[in-house]
């Protein structure tokens, strides 16, 4: 009798705590993949190439192509990948959007609250934005030019 009602409890406690764990997941591969391509953003002297997206790509391929994770539809790969900035800008941004297929529960509930896309899924997505130059190299004496940093050191 107790189990009964104990094992649908159980299963739905589980189905409600895998999804924020998928999602977690997704954002920090997402985060690390962006932070990964903001550092190279910033040593790129005339921004990205197209090369900066397939860069980001791989690195998201360790997120599992299952909808759950990532969803993959006719349409193509749902990843957005936005960079902005370069060597020469003070500051660098990547974006990156996934859309995920939110699991039988939770998708209900994200329906009705409205939370979901026309297609019934989730979106969410991760921006990192960095200075190309910290704040103590712009305000150095020796300037942001390695070779000030050169004649500085042999001046002392």
């Amino acid at each position: 009798m107790e189990s009964a009602v104990l094992i649908p409890v159980l299963l739905a406690v589980m189905l409600l705590l895998i999804q924020p764990g998928i999602v977690l997941y997704d954002r920090i591969v997402m985060r690390d993949a962006a932070a990964e391509a903001c550092r190279v953003l910033m040593t790129l002297p005339g921004g990205d190439d197209g090369t900066l997206e397939s860069f980001v790509r791989r690195r998201l391929g360790s997120v599992p192509q299952t909808d759950a994770f990532h969803v993959h539809g006719t349409s193509g790969c749902s990843w957005r990948i936005a960079c902005v900035g370069g060597a020469s800008s003070d500051k660098v941004l990547v974006t990156v959007g996934n859309e995920i297929r939110p699991l039988p529960l939770i998708g209900f509930g994200a329906g009705l609250l409205g939370a979901v896309n026309e297609a019934g899924n989730l979106e969410f997505e991760v921006r990192v934005e960095m200075p190309v130059r910290d704040g103590w190299l712009a305000g150095a004496s020796a300037g942001v030019s390695p070779a000030g940093w050169v004649g500085a050191w042999l001046d002392a």
